[in-house]
């Protein structure tokens, strides 16, 4: 049975850390709200579907709503973005809430984004907020902390009873291979069987995961090694989408991963013209997508069948299956329709091909705009 999980923000609420770094009030909906269409036909600012509206998560029943909404078309469990610098917890609100509240009754699993807290959005070292340090006595006392605190909890996901924690960036660490040596160590003491290990492939691409003493890697969507710039006429960054996903579909392992699908990106809302776009996004590109990455893992031999989708609703990023004014509810349909089983038989290299005719229709525009400007006629022929 395939599983899909969610990649979850626990943003979206006030923090005093991010009220000393942009201003009081600060969440994620101010860079949202103010984003703007950079050139034709550029789909900003994505606007919250009304039964969604601009939420904020320190209000339990909001998670309480999204984890319905996701369970009613198909979604398995949330994967929470968790944040712990030295013992300081950041965001920790909303899982808080839901931990101690035991709502939503609702299947999740904690990812550490191990970085530095910085007021860049790229996982970058400039403009530290807060430095992420590691040692082993801190890697000791987060471990223990989880382990008495969030994988008791019986909503906590488990693979052959050993809670699931998914790390974001290993190579961070100074010594990865003492440190799980020593958290598998700590969760026994704790009453577990073991921990169930997973490296995300982010900025590091492809590492068989036993090399470091993990159990399973998650490759992250996009895989940034996949996308070429789609094409210089564009004016900004922009990745054609359907080449990206198709090149993301053929890709190969031999080590134990869960797969990942995106519905799309375009993290201009937090960084204006330095952002990325990922461009000729389509419904039915996605359906294709998530169809293959199904067959992948219904054929692997991951005891557990769980798919990773970036994201449930990292909107300053453009990559949300949570409802927004334009697509409605069309990813999440396109979800729970592929999960029963509605697969289709569509040529994906035709949107290949359709995307890059509006790659050359577009670049053309801008080669006759130029003219236009520089009054060159396109049959004039020079003296």
């Amino acid at each position: 049975m395939i599983k899909p999980i969610a990649i979850y923000l626990p943003q979206y609420h006030t923090i005093p850390e991010n009220d000393a770094a942009w201003g009081k009030g600060f969440t994620e909906w101010i860079n949202v709200k103010k984003a703007e269409p950079l050139f034709e036909a550029h789909y900003q600012p994505h606007v919250p579907n009304e039964s969604v509206g601009y939420y904020d998560l320190s209000e339990p029943e909001v998670l309480i709503r999204q984890a319905a909404m996701a369970k009613e078309y198909g979604i398995y469990g949330f994967a929470y973005y968790h944040y712990w610098f030295n013992g300081k917890r950041l965001l920790e609100t909303p899982l808080d809430n839901m931990l101690q509240s035991g709502k939503p009754d609702f299947p999740f699993l904690y990812i550490w984004a191990n970085e530095n807290w910085t007021k860049r959005w790229d996982g970058l070292d400039q403009e530290i907020i807060i430095k992420q340090d590691y040692s082993l006595e801190d890697d000791k006392s987060h471990i223990d902390f989880l382990c008495k605190n969030v994988f008791s909890d019986q909503r906590y996901i488990k693979i052959d009873e050993k809670p699931v924690f998914i790390i974001y960036r290993t190579e961070l660490f100074p010594d990865i291979k003492e440190t799980v040596k020593m958290w598998r160590k700590v969760a026994k003491n704790n009453g577990y069987k073991g921990l169930y290990l997973v490296r995300v492939e982010s900025f590091v691409g492809k590492v068989n995961p036993k090399t470091i003493g993990f159990d399973a890697a998650m490759e992250f969507a996009p895989d940034w090694s996949c996308c070429n710039p789609s094409n210089k006429f564009y004016p900004l960054n922009c990745i054609d989408y359907p080449t990206s996903v198709f090149n993301m579909i053929l890709k190969n392992y031999n080590y134990p991963v869960f797969r990942c699908v995106f519905p799309s990106w375009d993290n201009t809302a937090r960084k204006n013209s330095k952002g990325t776009i990922f461009i000729n996004n389509d419904i039915d590109v996605f359906k294709y997508y998530l169809q293959r990455i199904v067959e992948f893992t219904q054929q692997s031999t991951n005891k557990e069948k769980y798919i990773f989708i970036n994201a449930w609703n990292e909107w300053g990023e453009g990559c949300h299956i949570e409802p927004d004014c334009r697509t409605n509810f069309k990813y999440l349909e396109v979800i729970k329709q592929t999960l029963k089983g509605n697969m289709t038989n569509s040529n994906f290299m035709n949107y290949i091909y359709i995307s890059n005719i509006v790659v050359f229709l577009r670049s053309f525009k801008i080669i006759r705009l130029l003219m236009s400007v520089l009054k060159v006629s396109p049959s004039k022929k020079n003296a």
